[in-house]
C-alpha cells in the first residue's frame, strides 16, 4: 500500500499516467513488461505471477537489476483479465517509483511519504532501523520461540512490504488515510490519492462484496466497509484493518513469523464497533454439478510453477494438485472444495468470452491452458 501511495503521488505530479504503459516513462524493460500499466500493477490485475525473488542483495541496484532481467514468463495472464495477488507486481511498481523519482526506492519512499506524514522512525534500511528500539524477529521451532539469525534483508523485495516501523508511525499513516489526507491539521496526502487507493478497482473472484483497490483489500461486513492490508516476513507479521466510515482502525505488529493475531484483531474490532456475534446459519443445500457443468471446468490451469488438473472420473469432478488427486465438492456457484478434509477452496472464473478460463485459489489466479 505504501508503494501504491508513492506511485500515485508521482502520477499526481504528472510524472506518469496510470492507464498508459510504464515503458513510456521507464526504459530498459522487456517489451511485454513495459506494456503493463500502473493501474493494473497497483490493482493486482496485471497478470504477473507470484514468485520468489531471483535476486538476494542488500545493494540498492538490486531492484532495477532484477526487474530489467524479467522476460515474458513472469506473466500467467494478460493484464486486466483477473485479480491475482503478486508481490513481483509491486516490486515492479517500486522500481518505477525509483526511476521516476531519480533516487533509490528507500530514499524515494522516505522523501515522498514517510517524512511528509511524520513517520519519524519508519525506514526500509535495516541498519537505520536497528538504531532505534528494535523487536528481533522470532519463529517457533520445536515448540519454542527462537530468534531468527541472520536478519533477513533483500532490497529487491522491499516494494512489496519490507518497511521497519512502529505503532505510533503507522497510526499517523492510518489517520491520513481516514482523515482525507490530513494529520495534525496539515494536508500530507491528497484526498484524490486516497480516493483512488480505496476505489473498487477489481473484484475478488468468488466473493460478493470484496474488491482490491490500489494496494488495499476492501470488503463489506455487517454493513461496514473494511479496508486492510497485512503482511508476513521472516520473523514478523502485521495487519492494518480500517473502517473509514467509523474512523476506526486496528494495527497489529508482531515479531513472530506469519503471526497477525487474528482472534485478537477480530475481538478488538468487535468491541470497537459494537458488533454482535455472528448467528450460525444453516448451510444451504447445494445441488451437485451437472455433467455439462463439470465438463466446463475440465482442463489444466497454470500459475507457474503450480498446475491444477481438473478431470471427470466415474461421474465425479477430480482435482490433481501438488501430486495428489481428490474429489471436488461443490459449495456454491462455481465454488468447490478439495483435499483430504476438503480444506482447499477453489473458484472457477469465466473470461471475457463467458467460458471458464481461470481458476482462483487462495489469493492467486491460474489460467486454463488446455
Amino acid at each position: 500500500m505504501f508503494t501504491a501511495a508513492a506511485l500515485l503521488t508521482l502520477a499526481e505530479q504528472n510524472k506518469i499516467k496510470l492507464n498508459e504503459p510504464i515503458g513510456n516513462s521507464v526504459k530498459g524493460l522487456n517489451g511485454r513488461v513495459g506494456q503493463v500499466t500502473p493501474h493494473h500493477l497497483l490493482s493486482n490485475s496485471a497478470g504477473v505471477r507470484d514468485f520468489a525473488a531471483p535476486v538476494i542483495s542488500s545493494d540498492d541496484p538490486a531492484l532495477g537489476n532484477m526487474v530489467r532481467s524479467w522476460k515474458d514468463d513472469v506473466f500467467f495472464a494478460d493484464q486486466g483479465e483477473i485479480y491475482s495477488y503478486s508481490s513481483p507486481g509491486f516490486w515492479l511498481s517500486g522500481f518505477v517509483v525509483e526511476e521516476l523519482y531519480g533516487k533509490p526506492y528507500a530514499d524515494a519512499m522516505t522523501e515522498l511519504l514517510f517524512k511528509p506524514i511524520g513517520m519519524e522512525r519508519t525506514t526500509l534500511r535495516p541498519f537505520m532501523a536497528i538504531t532505534y528500539p528494535f523487536a528481533v524477529g522470532h519463529a517457533v521451532e520445536n515448540g519454542k520461540p527462537t530468534i531468527l539469525r541472520p536478519l533477513f534483508n533483500n532490497v529487491a523485495m522491499w516494494p512489496a512490504g519490507s518497511i521497519w516501523s512502529n505503532a505510533k508511525d503507522l497510526s499517523r499513516w492510518v489517520v491520513a488515510l481516514m482523515n482525507d489526507g490530513r494529520v495534525d491539521g496539515k494536508q500530507v496526502l491528497s484526498t484524490s490519492l486516497i480516493n483512488q487507493m480505496v476505489q473498487h478497482h477489481v473484484p475478488v473472484p468468488g466473493e460478493t462484496d470484496s474488491y482490491y483497490g490500489y494496494g488495499l483489500s476492501i470488503f463489506k461486513y455487517k454493513d461496514y466497509e473494511f479496508v486492510l492490508h497485512g503482511g508476513f516476513s521472516r520473523g514478523y507479521g502485521s495487519m492494518i484493518q480500517m473502517v473509514p466510515s467509523r474512523k476506526f482502525a486496528v494495527i497489529v505488529l508482531t515479531n513472530k513469523s506469519g503471526e497477525t493475531m487474528r482472534k485478537t484483531l477480530n475481538k478488538a474490532t468487535q468491541l470497537g464497533l459494537g458488533l454482535k456475534d455472528d448467528v450460525p446459519e444453516k448451510p444451504a443445500t447445494i445441488a451437485p454439478p451437472t455433467s455439462s457443468e463439470m465438463n466446463e471446468y475440465v482442463g489444466t490451469y497454470l500459475h507457474a510453477p503450480n498446475t491444477w488438473d481438473v478431470s471427470v472420473k466415474d461421474g465425479k469432478l477430480y482435482m490433481k494438485f501438488d501430486g495428489k488427486d481428490s474429489v471436488m465438492t461443490k459449495i456454491g456457484e462455481r465454488k468447490f472444495t478439495f483435499g483430504e478434509q476438503n480444506e482447499n477452496e477453489v473458484i472457477f472464473v469465466p473470461g471475457k468470452s463467458g467460458k471458464i478460463e481461470f481458476l482462483f485459489f487462495e489469493l492467486y489466479g491460474a489460467k486454463k491452458i488446455k
